[in-house]
């Protein structure tokens, strides 16, 4: 660590030392003009952060520490192409992905913006083909459904932005997500097909990945049966680099849409991983959600760091983990259409700043990435905000919500913004005793009941919420959120001085995975294993053997 950096750190140390509580009553009476001063907007993208737990002295020394740490530097050196993904030599530039403007982006001395715009040119032309019924399977019968077999980020980017977008596609053009080896997934999706109008996407760089060729395997046995071997290569494209593996399988390699090392998975829904919501809403609309994470984009790279939106919600997540030790963090759609939008975040968050060792391969010495967790309001609000409100641990969140809703039906999105903003003010300021005690005392409680009652409903309040509000949910603003998030994540990354672009964490699990698969067949004879998993596996042996018992 640097001296500069160090010095940050202990800066922060000391200001959280001498805070105390933080009251946001008082900040918000001592300082009227808070939201104004503490809030940021983007056309009309509003990022209101004045219900944070910081004063105008904590975020000085938050834009400090991330200048000591040099985010502006590590951020253009992302966007020159230099391999800041350390532990596998990569670049990391999912940022050309979504790139519109006439500059190259180098990598290895090469503007990669070229290949860019082949595979996009590519996606495209495929798109418009089955669409508009020009391509058709074996029978001749049009594309009616579309099925992405993958997993992580393979599966849940592309997945929530159908979802969330799903109110823009052709209802005649369906699309589905199988993920999970676990058989009764794609079991129950293709129930509901029809192999003569069902098209697979495969999506694996490798076409190797365990349980996206084993879910492929079984759909392709499912197709063969009813159309025969000849069917695949009408009902099957792939997004991979592994041509000759992509044609074993009976795939037509120029049907096989390719994507680079310097994608990482979980940032690839920009690239042809995203070739299902191309096809689910229509390649305009994919190019809509690109503009808008360039829009975000070229925020980040331009924008000062007191007026960086990413770099605001990177720091107050700093703050919240290592100077305050709240470990969890929720995000908050209050729109049903972004209920895989926290799962996204999930992955993008968890597996980029998981980690426990900096970038040099020594321990970190204070804590990283937070679990990123979340669901939909107002389902929540009946679920897990009693903890929220009144519960031992501080979790702050992010509520996020549009002004209009696309639907028109009277009454239900005034009642979603009405609890939206109910909810930020009452986790900010909470219920005091003088309040609560009027309140019952109006209900007629004689003194004995209000005493056995006050505790029960005091809100202590202080519990800090960020609030990103927009006109409506659509391709160029659903753009514009991921890549904040994106950037965020960089930017932590940055601070903790760990490589968020690798995730080695996934491969312990594969491989002790493929070792006991064959201890899993009847006649094995299992290898020896600790006494838990091999009292497990002798379990699992005998319920198997005898299913009917």
């Amino acid at each position: 660590m640097s001296p500069a950096l160090d010095a940050a750190w202990q800066a922060l140390e000391a200001h959280r030392a001498t805070l105390g509580r933080i009251s946001l009553a008082r900040l918000f009476a001592e300082d009227p003009g808070r939201f104004e001063r503490f809030s940021v907007v983007l056309d009309d993208l509003l990022i209101d952060y004045s219900k944070n737990l910081v004063t105008t002295e904590t975020l000085r020394l938050l834009f400090e520490l991330a200048r000591a740490a040099e985010v502006e530097a590590w951020r253009e050196r992302m966007w020159a192409g230099e391999r800041i993904n350390t532990t596998e030599d990569r670049a990391v530039l999912h940022v050309a992905l979504r790139h519109r403007g006439p500059e190259p982006i180098v990598c290895d001395g090469r503007d990669v913006m070229p290949e860019v715009r082949a595979v996009l040119a590519r996606m495209k032309t495929f798109t418009e083909e089955v669409r508009s019924g020009s391509w058709r399977g074996a029978t001749g019968a049009p594309i009616t459904d579309v099925v992405n077999i993958g997993i992580g980020g393979s599966d849940l980017g592309p997945q929530m932005v159908c979802r969330a977008l799903a109110h823009l596609a052709r209802p005649d053009l369906r699309a589905h997500f199988v993920s999970n080896v676990d058989g009764a997934q794609l079991a129950a999706t293709l129930a509901r097909l029809d192999p003569r109008q069902t098209l697979f996407v495969v999506a694996s760089k490798t076409f190797t990945t365990q349980e996206t060729m084993q879910n492929a395997a079984s759909a392709r046995a499912w197709l063969t049966r009813a159309l025969g071997e000849d069917a695949v290569a009408r009902h099957f494209v792939a997004v991979s680099t592994n041509a000759e593996a992509v044609a074993r399988f009976g795939i037509d390699p120029s049907r096989m849409f390719g994507f680079w090392d310097w994608v990482g998975g979980r940032y690839s829904l920009w690239s042809a991983i995203g070739l299902p919501i191309a096809l689910h809403l229509g390649f305009e609309r994919f190019e809509a959600l690109l503009e808008g994470g360039y829009a975000m984009d070229r925020h980040f790279r331009t924008a000062p760091l007191e007026r960086n939106a990413p770099v605001i919600l990177a720091l107050l997540g700093i703050w919240y983990r290592d100077l305050l030790g709240y470990s969890t963090h929720a995000v908050l759609p209050y729109d049903q259409r972004l209920e895989r939008f926290p799962a996204h975040l999930q992955q993008l968050d968890m597996e980029s700043n998981g980690k426990r060792v900096r970038r040099d391969g020594r321990p970190v010495d204070r804590p990283t990435g937070p679990i990123v967790w979340g669901e939909p309001g107002t389902n929540g609000q009946h679920a897990f905000f009693q903890l929220l409100h009144q519960g031992t641990e501080i979790v702050p969140c992010d509520f996020l919500a549009a002004a209009l809703p696309d639907h028109d039906l009277e009454g239900h999105h005034e009642k979603l913004l009405a609890n939206l903003l109910a909810q930020g003010q009452a986790l900010a300021f909470g219920k005091g005793e003088a309040e609560v005690r009027a309140e019952l005392a109006a209900k007629g409680l004689d003194e004995a009941a209000i005493e056995a009652l006050l505790p029960h409903k005091l809100f202590p309040g202080d519990r800090p919420s960020t609030a990103i509000l927009f006109r409506r949910l659509d391709p160029f603003t659903l753009g514009r959120l991921i890549a904040l998030y994106e950037h965020k994540v960089f930017v932590q990354g940055v601070v903790w001085g760990i490589d968020s672009f690798d995730q080695w964490g996934v491969e312990l699990g594969k491989e002790l995975a493929a070792s006991i698969l064959p201890d899993l067949a009847p006649d094995a004879t299992p290898k020896p294993r600790d006494p838990s998993t091999s009292g497990q596996l002798a379990h699992l042996r005998r319920l198997r053997a005898d299913p009917r018992a």
